[in-house]
């Protein structure tokens, strides 16, 4: 009821395309560079370029561009952005129909063929090369490869975001290794060894694990005479696999370093025929020899002390540690040698922080000579467990002194210790693991003064007092990881027997280890146990709890811990959002469910999330994890008198947001009124705001507050919410929402929800053109409402009814029922009604022909809508004034009043409305003879389309685009237009359309048609 409601082949036009991603982004046509803009712009081409030649819909588009920080106008942004490439990349006379680009129903598509890229370019080259080196033909394949090379000489895809680029990146880099060792494997069977080990001493940094190549290695040192060090590598290699995987080397590496010890020449052939390059030693000349003495170095023997053995105090590796390759990378990665390097790994509790710090520690043990040392200062751990400062720097001092030294026992103060533990580490380079720390206290005076030391400290807490060089959080496991840990803990087999149970087992242990570690011992002790029977018993939030106990572990008891840490205002918070309606959520919520100022609740907020017990994953939005959540909700449900009030709090402040964001103000909603009282939100724009930083998860709130049995909230907030999810074009959400509040209002004391659910969803299916479903609804609304003296829902039913009518085709029953409508909401004082109520009534004056009648309706309208002072009336109401307008050749007046009313869809951020106004403006511009404005403005209009909006606002914008290209003389792109309105979904539903744009496929005269109702 407002004023919204191919195959062919790309034109190679001025040259040929070529598109380079091997690098930075580049295009050009022929020999002249195209510029393709924003490095955003350059990800979606990109993406689609790398998804050829699938089809590539909005939502994978955003996830690859924008992973999980998708923009707030949706896939809206792509429309523009696939516009300008459009234009950038098709030739001079391409039309769109042949652009390299195809838009369809939801998604784009890269047409094949349509360009050159260097990725085809590297594809083709590794065939040749994967295709020579098989064919023995090494001399080619090294010239394939290497050409090949060349092309991924510079970072693929520089400075482009989105997960999808990433993972690109990661692959072309796995593609550069494979090429090197490929070179390096061609030149050690060439014969070529010293370019060989030049190769393989150039080639990227591969996996520590990386048999082949050390096997290469060995082949290359053994061809030019160095024995010895085909040899180390070897011993290298087994020595490292031993400790961080504690399995012997493959039978190829084996085999190499047999043949090196025999000098088989058969298995190892050396230069032409097995004789080493010309200067080179041959493995039989080849010895080791002690250094001369005076340049052996100092050891430990030289200690005047005595001795001091090396001390490695760092507790056993764990098997399986599956998905932190990314945090490992960080932890290990060098650091300075002129200071001591500090790291901090937070988490919440069972995310795997010790076990992902001893194996980076025993990754570095190499690396510190002085010995790696492990504190554990059992911070969550019973209280005579726990390590202070003293015993821990008195266990510190005694690992480092030398045999025989002692410490005083009258050293026990901790300045005293914190100095001699100093002194004591100042030429020393340690590897120090601090675990389970709560406060950067506890960790400074462990610090050790070497320089190039390291420090890795593990804990719950977030450690903001602590000067660090890394802080990492770490997060549980993604669901492809979890299932991968799984496999590893119960064996392949188990879990790939049941897939889906498997993830969904997964999913029920929230990613976090020490969960999937407790349900796979459960597994292995219960061989009859399938994955789906665990998984069914782990089916609610009390029962998954109890399942993820064994024993002395259990999930629940870890979170328990972390929460008696907390102070008492911060266990009430803690408690509180176990009973939050959405997964995410804000300051408000908790200051609304506490009746505490912002500033309070954000400090008890952001102390959860320094005690890992809440996440924080954008600035401002909070959430629990699943399992931490259940564990809340248990907490809560102890104190019910509590919980009931905190839940009432919640859904009060839903209600009071929806009320008072939507158009129809908080005086339009007949009861419960005192869902508005005491709001947080000044005005509107507030509330709107609020709502939309809720996302997609407003249906949640209405489905939480049925569940718990909270009928009537469930259909207060249901319907408080229509006005806002339909203009945003949310249509889908917000069925979805009154559906599940429809069966609440048979339970809920206020007996004016069955009426006004179904007023509301024939709202729902007008916005949609859905024109006889709506009627219907409005028909059983007026059913219901009998015998309730409520006249506000009376004049919406009635409204409704008209406006359906009209679609419909009974305009003197549309126009009886408007004008009982407009009588009704004048006496009520309802602005909003009377106003939507005159402008389809004007519509039908002006489709009657009756245009100055019309515009004296529309002229009532906009005095009202600007007294309510909503830019959406306001601009709906403009809307309608400027067709008048239009109609009477009043074109000037008319697209003054278009672009106010844009202007004020936009401010309201209603994407139909900004839509159908933009389209009605370029309708003006297209009368006044600016063809070009025209189209552009009706290619903006198009942009703001969401996936879910109406068919029919669809069909209008494409054929007054298709007009507007007719009257252009553009007639491949009108047809373009045409059939595409005639491929909408529900294009049959909506016979005007229909017609006006088979009117266009054939030619006829069509004039551009004005709006219909609203």
């Amino acid at each position: 009821m407002d004023a919204v409601d191919s195959g062919a082949s790309p034109v190679d036009s001025g040259g040929h395309l070529r598109i380079e991603l091997l690098g930075p982004v580049r295009a050009r046509r022929g020999d002249s560079p195209l510029a393709l803009g924003p490095v955003r712009r350059q990800a979606v081409l990109a993406a689609l370029i790398l998804r050829a030649p699938a089809f590539v819909t909005y939502r994978q588009l955003l996830d690859d561009v924008w992973g999980t920080e998708p923009p707030g106008t949706g896939h809206r942004v792509l429309s523009s952005y696939v516009y300008a490439l459009r234009k950038t990349l098709n030739g001079a006379s391409a039309e769109p129909v042949h652009s390299v680009i195809h838009g369809g129903r939801g998604g784009y598509r890269f047409v094949p063929g349509g360009a050159r890229t260097d990725l085809e370019d590297l594809v083709e080259l590794v065939a040749r090369t994967q295709g020579a080196k098989a064919d023995g033909d090494f001399d080619a394949a090294l010239d394939h490869g290497g050409r090949a090379l060349d092309l991924l000489r510079s970072e693929p895809l520089p400075g482009l975001p989105g997960p999808l680029a990433d993972t690109e990146r990661q692959r072309l880099a796995r593609q550069r290794r494979t090429l090197h060792q490929d070179r390096a494997e061609c030149l050690v069977l060439l014969g070529r060894y010293p370019e060989a080990l030049d190769a393989l001493m150039a080639a990227p940094l591969a996996r520590p694990h990386d048999e082949p190549l050390a096997a290469l290695r060995m082949r290359a040192l053994y061809g030019i005479g160095r024995q010895a060090e085909a040899l180390a590598v070897y011993q290298e290699m087994r020595r490292r696999l031993l400790d961080e995987l504690g399995m012997e080397p493959g039978e190829e590496l084996r085999g190499v370093h047999q043949a090196v010890l025999r000098r088989d020449h058969q298995l190892l052939p050396t230069r032409s025929a097995g004789s080493p390059a010309s200067g080179t030693p041959t493995p039989d000349d080849t010895q080791s020899e002690e250094p001369p003495s005076e340049q052996r170095l100092p050891d430990a023997s030289d200690h005047p002390s005595g001795p001091r053995p090396r001390r490695n105090d760092l507790p056993g590796d764990t098997a399986c540690l599956v998905g932190r390759e990314r945090e490992l990378a960080l932890l290990t990665a060098p650091v300075s040698a002129e200071g001591v390097s500090v790291v901090t790994v937070d988490g919440t509790a069972g995310v795997g922080k010790t076990a992902l710090v001893v194996r980076a520690a025993w990754a570095l043990d190499d690396a510190y000579p002085d010995g790696c040392l492990f504190v554990d200062l059992h911070t969550h751990g019973a209280a005579h467990e726990s390590v202070g400062p003293q015993r821990a720097l008195r266990r510190l001092l005694r690992a480092v002194r030398a045999s025989g030294d002692e410490i005083p026992d009258d050293l026990d103060d901790v300045v005293d210790l914190v100095t001699a533990w100093r002194a004591a580490t100042s030429a020393l380079r340690l590897l120090l693991v601090v675990d389970d720390a709560r406060s950067a206290e506890q960790v400074r005076p462990l610090l050790p003064a070497g320089p190039g030391s390291r420090v890795l400290v593990a804990g719950r807490q977030h450690l903001p007092g602590l000067d660090a060089d890394l802080r990492l959080t770490v997060e549980p496991l993604g669901t492809g990881e979890a299932v991968g840990l799984l496999q590893e803990l119960i064996g392949e087999s188990r879990a790939d027997h049941e897939p889906q149970a498997a993830l969904e087992l997964a999913r029920r242990c929230g990613g976090l280890p020490l969960a999937l570690r407790i349900a796979s011992a459960r597994l292995q002790n219960r061989p009859s146990w399938t994955l789906a029977f665990l998984a069914g018993r782990m089916s609610d939030d009390a029962r998954s709890l109890g399942e993820l106990r064994a024993e002395d572990r259990s999930v629940e008891a870890a979170f328990k811990m972390s929460y008696d840490q907390l102070t008492p205002e911060q266990r009430r918070g803690f408690r509180a959002l176990g009973l939050a309606p959405t997964a995410r959520f804000d300051v408000l919520t908790l200051a609304a469910m506490l009746s505490n100022s912002r500033e309070d609740a954000e400090n008890i907020l952001e102390d959860l999330v320094d005690a890992s017990l809440l996440q924080q994953p954008h600035p401002g939005r909070y959430r629990l994890h699943d399992l931490v959540r259940a564990h809340a909700r248990r907490l809560a449900t102890e104190a019910p008198e509590e919980a009931a009030a905190d839940r009432a709090a919640v859904l009060h402040l839903y209600t009071a947001a929806g009320r008072i964001a939507s158009d129809w103000g908080p005086e339009g909603f007949s009861t419960g009124s005192d869902g508005t009282g005491g709001s947080p939100f000044p005005t509107w724009r507030e509330a709107s705001a609020w709502l939309k930083a809720a996302g997609g998860e407003l249906v949640d709130v209405v489905a939480y507050a049925a569940a718990a049995g909270q009928f009537d909230d469930a259909c207060r907030i249901a319907e408080a919410l229509v006005d806002h999810l339909v203009h945003e074009g949310r249509f889908h959400e917000c069925r979805a929402a009154l559906e599940l509040a429809l069966p609440c209002a048979d339970m809920a004391a206020d007996r004016r929800m069955h009426s006004s659910l179904r007023n509301c969803m024939g709202m729902v299916d007008i916005y949609q053109g859905r024109f006889r479903q709506a009627h219907t609804w409005f028909t059983e609304a007026r059913r219901h409402g009998c015998g309730h003296d409520d006249l506000r829902n009376q004049a919406r039913t009635v409204a409704g009814m008209g406006a359906a009518e009209w679609m419909l085709g009974g305009i003197e029953d549309a126009v009886a029922h408007l004008s009982e409508a407009v009588e009704l909401a004048t006496r009520l004082g309802d602005g909003w009604l009377t106003g939507i109520a005159l402008c389809n009534l004007g519509a039908i004056r002006s489709q009657q022909g009756r245009h100055e009648q019309a515009l004296e309706h529309y002229t009532v309208a906009v005095a009202i809508a600007q007294r309510n002072g909503r830019p959406r009336t306001i601009s709906n109401a403009l809307c309608f004034a400027a067709d008048a307008h239009l109609a009477l050749g009043r074109h000037t007046e008319a697209t003054d009043l278009l672009r106010r009313a844009v202007e004020l869809a936009r401010e309201a951020e209603d994407l139909p409305l900004h839509a159908a106004s933009l389209s009605r403006l370029a309708t003006a511009e297209h009368v006044q003879g600016s063809l070009h404005s025209a189209v552009d403005i009706h290619h903006e209009a198009l942009s703001t389309l969401t996936q879910s909006a109406s068919t029919w606002l669809e069909m209008e914008v494409r054929i007054r685009l298709g007009n507007t290209y007719a009257a252009a003389g553009r007639r491949a792109e009108a047809r373009h237009e045409f059939r595409t309105a005639l491929s909408l979904p529900g294009a049959g539903d909506h016979p005007r359309q229909n017609g006006m744009a088979r009117d266009g496929l054939r030619g006829d005269d069509v004039r551009c048609p004005p709006e219909e109702d609203t």
